[in-house]
């Protein structure tokens, strides 16, 4: 190959790998240790079952975030960033949705009354896309009022005495949460 072509190809090559770092970074700006939200995944066992969710942690900040941050009657990814996924080894039934095994997006319709959380079968994307096309259902959130305020968004899953669990998200002065219940897989 003629060295002008592969200084060319060379220079097409950098240009086209510059390209692909400015879109990553327009995307996350930020390492995920310096994101103002920062991103965990904590696992839960319920009824012998492993679940885990992934997401970004924002923060409150002095901000009033239901019905301020977050308008009333809009759809919500809860978290920040990328989207937040729940992985379960085991078949859910949250209220009376049943979600199979696997990785699912959690989202939430934001209203006063009779709050939705949503799970998608879309997985992937970041926290301001959704399709509610590819949504597996939705299930009414409990609602309880806190004394104290949350200050850090959080996710959190509980086993219930006699068995099965509560799947929480608490945040500012709320705490939304709906009863779930593990179908065990057959194990080979």
């Amino acid at each position: 190959m003629p060295p002008s072509i592969r200084r060319a190809v060379a220079t097409l090559g950098l240009a086209l790998l510059a390209t692909a770092a400015v879109v990553a970074q327009q995307r996350n700006p930020l390492p995920w240790a310096q994101r103002p939200s920062p991103h965990e995944s904590h696992s839960f066992t319920v009824d012998e079952s492993k679940i885990t969710i992934e997401y970004g942690r924002p923060f409150k900040r002095g901000r009033v975030v239901w019905g301020g941050l977050r308008p009333w009657g809009q759809w919500w990814m809860p978290g920040a960033d990328e989207a937040t996924t729940m992985i379960t080894a085991d078949t859910l039934v949250i209220g009376d949705l049943t979600v199979p095994a696997g990785e699912h997006t959690l989202y939430m319709m934001v209203v006063e009354k009779d709050p939705k959380l949503i799970v998608s079968n879309e997985t992937g994307q970041f926290h301001t896309v959704y399709h509610p096309a590819r949504d597996l259902g939705r299930v009414t959130f409990q609602l309880r009022m806190l004394a104290d305020p949350v200050e850090q968004m959080t996710w959190t899953f509980e086993q219930v005495p006699g068995g099965g669990g509560m799947l929480k998200l608490a945040w500012d002065d709320r705490e939304y949460f709906v009863p779930f219940v593990v179908k065990k897989q057959a194990r080979p």
